[in-house]
């Protein structure tokens, strides 16, 4: 799912109750490197002394709310996991998010976290995205070797972190654009006109 609208917008609301005005852009270089970074990288910016644990907290808290009936799974997406599935291939959540933001977006998309055999959190790895760790442990609780793996991603440093890690990579194209992902072995707008050969090979 597409959740960094959301996201950004309960970050910025959380800053926005300690009086601080910050720009959706100021979160961008911070995309897919876990929400320590994604808000920790801002409150740096505006030298904010934040308490990590609280104000993450409240972020989540707000970003419960207002995905609430809001999110829905990128197009594809659920037809993409059946074929996997028929094709025998494991599954993993590797996210750089913190379980509870993971199992909010399970639960509104509608697809239950024992879709997958493995869950990985921001909290499972000490290094986050563009750092390969947190793909380096999805293969390893999978039992698979790192060049047996294929990551989707939609951000430049979870490509990186894939390529890092010496896995296959499928970019799509929902929140930078093709060029910015060009690391990918694949680029797709959707899911849902994924080549065939990023599940194939």
């Amino acid at each position: 799912m597409d959740s960094e609208p959301f996201i950004c917008e309960a970050a910025m609301r959380m800053f926005a109750e300690h009086g601080i005005t910050v720009k959706p852009e100021d979160f961008l270089p911070f995309v897919g490197a876990g929400e320590d970074r994604y808000v920790g990288g801002v409150a740096e910016k505006y030298n904010f002394p934040m308490d990590l644990a609280r104000d993450k907290a409240r972020t989540y808290q707000i970003y419960g709310e207002i995905v609430r009936g809001r999110l829905e799974p990128l197009t594809g997406v659920c037809d993409f996991i059946a074929k996997a599935r028929s094709r025998g291939l494991k599954l993993a959540v590797a996210s750089s998010a913190d379980k509870v933001k993971i199992e909010i977006n399970l639960r509104e998309i509608g697809v239950p976290a024992d879709t997958f055999d493995v869950v990985v959190s921001g909290q499972d790895v000490v290094n986050k995205k563009p750092n390969p760790e947190i793909f380096l442990t999805a293969a390893s609780k999978l039992g698979l070797s790192p060049d047996q793996c294929l990551v989707v991603e939609d951000a430049v440093n979870g490509v990186a972190a894939a390529k890092a890690a010496g896995m296959r990579c499928l970019g799509l194209t929902t929140s930078f654009s093709a060029q910015e992902l060009a690391g990918a072995d694949w680029i797709s707008s959707t899911l849902a006109d994924a080549p065939d050969e990023a599940l194939g090979w």
